[in-house]
């Protein structure tokens, strides 16, 4: 039987995920409709059920194509759903990018180009730049993902390797009208991080770029690294005028979920503090701030008393160091529990509000008192698993994973640390 307290952080990570849900969220938003044609294009982990969503509510012709990652595809009668890749991406993504492409090229001003963003997109949205590879792209992201990077710096590199990304996209769409729908899944809600923005102008730089991977060490592909030397055919910026008739809209965002689950979480008499939607940080760190405070809570009553939970969001990091398959919730979550010792009244939850926490088909995972306990008595070695970057080996022997499917949107990562 599941504990109650188990139960009520289930139904507050459930609960962030459905304010999210694009059923309900594209329909508040549709355009005005065009005199020409209706171009719907998009990609990332809620694109497919963005689709199925506009494709319902819009009574007029339309045509389009959207990519997802693989799962995460649902029917449509009339826009084609495409699955690929991610978060390391793959030849499904680079055809795919490649026929949006010339799906938005040779349109005009009569035209309407509707662009469905969400998280995930930058990966599969797979366009190499022009000398490129698409081996070169997946060695790319692949140190980056091991790299501590966080999701801007890694998505300012990706602009810079890319012929989509960065609002070349709106570019090629010109003259057309471009309205871009976005479900949030980074801190701030920049539409330039989001999927890599492209759609929307860009302020970074090939400059920036080649920074990032001096900072972590990044030293290859050779290709790679002389496409950003070479610096030629810089992403549109801000101000440019392809972009003076395109609109975009911030359907959902991470603190209106964050938000979402306070409300639930004040009905059940739980009072609820929303620490930031936009947490970074190496996970293991974040965790060990979070036990000081639940500490802090459960001593001495600040910053809130007891019962209370402890709500944020945001995207942290992992650089994965051992053997483990890293995820950063499972790591936030390993790390806390062994902050917390073991600290009587204190459970969480943790999760990828996309269902997949970093290459894993699991959302994220559980902790409460007893966790310690429960791993010594089955053998494992929690110190062991937490120097190998293993939460998700950790918690799946435990049987106190977090499993959910794809959910068919994105905002970012949930976190709920409540004490009794």
């Amino acid at each position: 039987m599941t504990p109650p307290t188990r139960t009520l952080l289930d139904r507050l990570f459930r609960t962030a995920v459905a304010a999210a849900d694009p059923a309900l969220l594209v329909p508040q938003h549709l355009p005005a409709k065009p005199k020409g044609r209706t171009i719907v294009i998009g990609a990332g982990k809620a694109s497919a059920a963005m689709a199925r969503a506009f494709e319902t509510a819009w009574d007029g012709p339309l045509e389009g194509l959207v990519v997802t990652r693989y799962g995460h595809g649902v029917p449509c009668d009339r826009i084609e759903i495409v699955e690929a890749s991610h978060p390391v991406p793959d030849a499904a993504g680079r055809a795919a990018a490649l026929r949006i492409m010339d799906k938005v090229r040779g349109l005009t001003e009569d035209d309407l180009v509707v662009a469905l963003i969400s998280g995930g997109g930058s990966a599969l949205l797979a366009a190499p730049a022009e000398g490129l590879s698409l081996e070169d792209k997946q060695e790319i992201n692949r140190r980056l993902l091991k790299s501590g990077a966080d999701i801007g710096e890694m998505n300012c590199v990706r602009k810079h390797l890319s012929a989509v990304k960065g609002g070349r996209l709106a570019a090629l769409a010109a003259p057309a009208r471009v309205v871009t729908l976005l479900i949030s899944d980074v801190p701030g809600d920049d539409p330039g991080v989001i999927a890599s923005g492209p759609t929307v102008p860009d302020p970074t730089t090939f400059a920036e770029a080649r920074a990032i991977l001096a900072r972590y060490g990044i030293d290859g592909p050779e290709a790679v690294i002389a496409h950003l030397d070479r610096a030629e055919d810089e992403t549109p910026k801000p101000g440019d005028p392809i972009f003076a008739r395109n609109d975009v809209v911030m359907m959902a965002t991470p603190q209106m979920s964050l938000e979402a689950a306070a409300a639930v979480a004040r009905e059940a008499g739980i009072t609820p503090l929303i620490l930031s939607d936009c947490i970074e940080g190496e996970s293991r760190e974040v965790a060990r701030v979070m036990a000081g405070m639940a500490r802090a809570v459960k001593q001495y009553g600040t910053p809130i008393p007891a019962p209370a939970v402890l709500i944020s969001g945001g995207e942290t990091t992992v650089t994965v160091r051992g053997k483990g398959r890293g995820g950063r919730n499972v790591e936030f979550l390993l790390a806390l529990a062994v902050a917390l010792r073991g600290l009587d009244g204190v459970h969480a939850v943790a999760g990828d509000t996309d269902g997949v926490d970093g290459l894993e088909e699991i959302a994220g995972a559980f902790v409460d008192p007893g966790t310690l306990e429960r791993a010594r008595a089955a053998g494992v070695d929690t110190l062991a698993r937490f120097a190998d970057n293993d939460g998700h080996g950790f918690f799946e022997a435990l049987g106190d994973q977090l499993v959910t499917g794809p959910t068919l949107t994105n905002v970012n990562d949930f976190r709920a640390v409540l004490i009794e």
